[in-house]
């Protein structure tokens, strides 16, 4: 079956049906999940494609992703992040409004981004719009245009042109929110009186983990908790790196605050004390933390406590990093991980006795539903796109340079072995990738949220 052609039926002695993993064809009309066959002998009036026993699961929704086009292609772009995502089974991808040039914080730069991402996606990709001082009469324009939600920053965003928001600021931008069903994500810290001592070493990781301590992320979830239940509109909490807040985020959800949390696959897979000094490619912000910080994001997810988990896919040009001078209070903070958020996510999570099941709720499901497209995303079930990951879980692989498909291939993963490699990927029964290959022109749709969506 040729790359890029349309696939009727796929057959799997193991296909991912709610939590149980039982033989399946899928049948596929006009890029939906027709109908599921459990007798997978039965014969199909149509080509099949049979990948033996590879699993078969809705593909990734990865809701974090900086694309960073228009204005840092070098960084990033809609080619290159879209076939990265491709061939790590992520179907969908939701951009965020900040690194691009201009931020997508008007109508007027919204439209600009659509016009640069048409016709280069190889995923379907969808749009947050940001929140910054002033724009607040811009956030109904840019909802009925069709973004996801919006995106706001509670401390500098590291670029000038999306400067973060004072409680004035929100409070405007959550009047305009409210009734509408939006979402309003927040990059969860705040500059709060350090006591630390803040000189060191610049090419030790902890002079720069000493530089952004837990209190900061709590006390602007704290910030955000209680906004949340004053204006009821709906909050999420991206990135959390930080297990102390979560006690607050727990009381405030059952006072009724309708507030989601998501953490990412370098707090889950990576921790302080492993991070060598000069090493910048492992700066990130907020930072990741310690072993023990990191088995109580584990636990938490466990109990339903997070979410979801995303890549936060922040990539920048190799200088950025400074690596040449090895030093964390200057280099740019950003993990470039989209490609390889799955097989991350799954070394660690089968060895503390997550399922496959898990994986489809944290990683697809999930943030389907935060990016309101669960109507058509994240589920293996006849009306949903055909998105599907086809993979080996078993399978091991390294991480090489060469097999990297973002645009720049500096990340703190190089050289790791994982367990679990995507054989194929589907977008809306599209074949997209197979095997180290991509279709030869790009099929993702731009996704256009209708605000009707939200009216729950």
């Amino acid at each position: 079956m040729e790359l890029g052609s349309t696939v009727s039926a796929v057959r799997s002695q193991r296909v991912l049906l709610g939590d149980e993993i039982r033989p399946a064809v899928i049948l596929i009309k006009d890029g939906k999940i027709h109908q599921i066959l459990s007798d997978i002998s039965v014969d199909v009036p149509c080509e099949v494609l049979d990948v033996a026993d590879s699993v078969v699961m809705p593909g990734i929704v990865d809701s974090h992703v900086h694309v960073n086009e228009p204005g840092r292609t070098s960084w990033e772009g809609f080619w290159t992040a879209t076939r990265a995502a491709a061939a790590g089974g992520v179907t969908t991808i939701v951009d965020m409004p900040l690194n691009s040039i201009p931020p997508t914080t008007t109508l007027g730069n919204f439209r600009d981004k659509i016009q640069e991402a048409t016709g280069k996606c190889f995923v379907d990709t969808a749009f947050w719009g940001g929140v910054i001082p002033g724009n607040q009469l811009e956030l109904r324009p840019l909802m009925e245009a069709g973004v996801a939600g919006f995106k706001c920053f509670l401390i500098h965003s590291g670029v000038e042109e999306f400067p973060h928001v004072t409680d004035c600021d929100l409070h405007a931008a959550m009047q305009q929110l409210q009734g509408t069903g939006s979402v309003l994500l927040f990059h969860a810290e705040r500059d709060v009186q350090q006591t630390a001592e803040e000189d060191g070493e610049p090419s030790q990781y902890s002079t720069f983990l000493q530089s952004r301590p837990d209190i900061m992320e709590t006390e602007a979830i704290r910030t955000v908790t209680e906004l949340c239940l004053e204006f009821q509109v709906r909050c999420h909490i991206v990135h959390l790196s930080s297990a102390e807040p979560l006690k607050l985020i727990q009381a405030a959800r059952q006072a009724g605050a309708s507030l989601t949390v998501e953490t990412t696959h370098h707090y889950l897979s990576l921790c302080a004390e492993n991070i060598p000094s000069g090493a910048t490619q492992f700066k990130c912000c907020p930072p990741i933390r310690g072993s023990a910080n990191q088995e109580q994001l584990w636990s938490a997810l466990k109990a339903g406590q997070i979410d979801m988990v995303v890549s936060d896919h922040s990539p920048c040009t190799p200088d950025l990093k400074k690596l040449e001078r090895g030093d964390f209070t200057e280099a740019w903070g950003g993990i470039s991980s989209l490609q390889f958020g799955l097989p991350l996510f799954w070394s660690s999570a089968s060895k503390r006795g997550f399922q496959l099941s898990d994986v489809v709720r944290l990683l697809s499901r999930n943030t389907a539903q935060l990016s309101r497209l669960d109507n058509q995303k994240g589920c293996l079930a006849p009306g949903y796109d055909a998105d599907l990951v086809i993979w080996d879980p078993e399978r091991e692989f390294e991480i090489k340079e060469g097999g990297i498909h973002h645009k720049n291939k500096l990340t703190p993963y190089l050289g790791l072995s994982l367990q679990g490699v995507v054989c194929a990927t589907l977008v809306r029964g599209q074949l997209v990738y197979r095997e180290g290959c991509f279709c030869p022109e790009p099929l993702g749709k731009l996704l256009l949220i209708p605000p009707e969506r939200s009216q729950k």
